[in-house]
């Protein structure tokens, strides 16, 4: 049998390829756009991909089953109660696919969404099962969000009962050496309290895992509707794309070079600008008007956060981090990468010198005075659970992924500095904020930690 995880970090989010090496046949499930990892090792493997699984509408990413279907004819399915535009295969609760000796069977999973499916692998028809593959339904040290439901059936209440369902009657039912192979891990925002660890095991998860330790109904469902993170308002827009016929992705896409001149016109057009770097090198010089969303972070995930799905984009990066950049922001649908311009550390081309400017940048010291002079405005852009941990009892709550919506919450006659956990974030907001017109604004350097770490010596 052939099990393979892909695993991305930008979108904490896991893939698979499962073929019978004796017949080669095989499937992929959950495969992101950028198909062609899966392509090579099926080659590789001597697989034919028959049929590509997707265990619910994802709406964090926009899936890959389109370009798998345009490369290999595969089948694409889908767990019953879906509903797209294009012809899918309906799984049905216990049907069970044969690959060869290797059987998946299917497992109706409601709770993140109504038509979330999970996939138990068998090595041979008869033999125990070795893993499942549990989609958003069961994660490692959580299970998924119920708000995000795509058919637009039910409250979120009654997604959380049948989350709760899933969990006790389905899958905390499979024997404990089962592996758990989930489609996302620590990062996503389709659960709060994820693990690192890519796999687990169904008696690990039952032991150690806070959301499906015995309690009522009750307690799990007011459980896992508080805390969530906030939700990016592109998800719906992904959600959408995943039911729908769209644009496929050119696998050999490559972004051209801007010159200086080309820079300058696309910013006197108002197109978005991306910057790449880290907030120390965006903070000692970058455009007017650009944002800075790190490439190692959540790039794709925040760059869907702070530019709309189909606006242009141009990218800052550093050099060779270009392709890579305007193909995690693809991943999440954002095709409209005009192109790029590389900066080496913080030089830009003296063509533009009029337009680098420099980032204010408070520390906790700073940020100290102002507090106790009333003289500032801070705004917390972490998730509710953070918050839980500690906060600083002056700031506004305001999620990052909510800022855009709500910049009209924000008062302009005073500073306003930023703060996240640990200092990345805050540069995002702090340069989106500049970017919408709003003045003298700060990011909060080395974020609460470095706050909480001063105020307890």
């Amino acid at each position: 049998m052939i099990l393979e995880q892909y695993y991305i970090e930008c979108l904490s989010h896991a893939s698979y390829l499962i073929g019978d090496e004796g017949t080669g046949r095989a499937v992929v499930v959950d495969p992101r756009r950028d198909i062609t990892e899966y392509l090579e090792d099926a080659r590789r493997y001597g697989l034919t991909i028959e049929g590509v699984i997707n265990t619910h509408f994802h709406a964090d990413f926009v899936s890959g089953h389109l370009e798998l279907l345009d490369v290999t004819g595969a089948w694409i399915g889908f767990g019953e109660a879906a509903e797209t535009e294009y012809p899918i295969r309906r799984l049905l609760d216990g049907e069970r696919l044969s690959l060869g000796e290797v059987e998946l069977q299917v497992l109706s999973t409601p709770g993140h969404t109504w038509e979330s499916i999970s996939l138990l692998v068998r090595r041979r028809p008869e033999a125990d099962p070795s893993a499942v593959l549990t989609g958003d339904s069961l994660f490692i040290g959580d299970v998924g969000r119920p708000d995000l439901a795509n058919l637009g059936a039910g409250s979120n209440t009654d997604l959380a009962r049948a989350m709760y369902r899933t969990i006790h009657d389905t899958l905390l039912r499979l024997p404990d050496p089962v592996t758990v192979m989930p489609a996302h891990g620590a990062g996503s925002s389709c659960g709060k309290n994820l693990s690192k660890e890519l796999t687990s095991t169904i008696g690990e998860q039952r032991r150690t895992n806070p959301s499906v330790q015995p309690m009522s109904e009750d307690a799990f469902v007011a459980l896992i509707t508080d805390g969530q993170p906030a939700v990016p308002a592109y998800f719906s827009t992904d959600a959408a794309l995943n039911k729908s016929t769209r644009p496929l992705l050119d696998q050999r896409r490559r972004i051209p070079a801007m010159s200086a001149a080309q820079l300058r016109h696309e910013l006197a057009s108002g197109t978005r600008v991306l910057d790449a770097r880290t907030p120390d090198d965006f903070a000692a010089g970058h455009l007017r008007g650009s944002v800075n969303v790190g490439f190692d972070g959540r790039f794709a995930e925040t760059g869907g956060m702070v530019a709309d799905i189909g606006e242009r984009i141009v990218l800052i990066t550093y050099p060779g981090q270009e392709q890579d950049a305007a193909l995690r922001l693809a991943r999440v649908g954002s095709d409209h990468s005009a192109g790029y311009l590389t900066v080496a550390g913080v030089a830009f081309p003296a063509e533009l010198a009029d337009l680098v400017q420099t980032a204010p940048r408070s520390t906790v010291a700073d940020l100290e005075r102002l507090l106790a002079a009333d003289a500032v405005t801070l705004v917390d852009i972490r998730n509710p659970a953070e918050r839980e941990f500690g906060f600083i009892p002056s700031a506004v709550p305001i999620p990052l992924a909510q800022l855009r919506a709500r910049l009209g919450e924000l008062p302009i006659d005073r500073p306003i500095v930023v703060h996240c956990a640990g200092g990345w974030r805050s540069s995002v907001a702090a340069s989106l904020l500049r970017a919408h017109g709003i003045g003298q604004v700060s990011d909060l350097v080395g974020g609460y930690n470095d706050w909480a770490a001063h105020v307890a010596t």
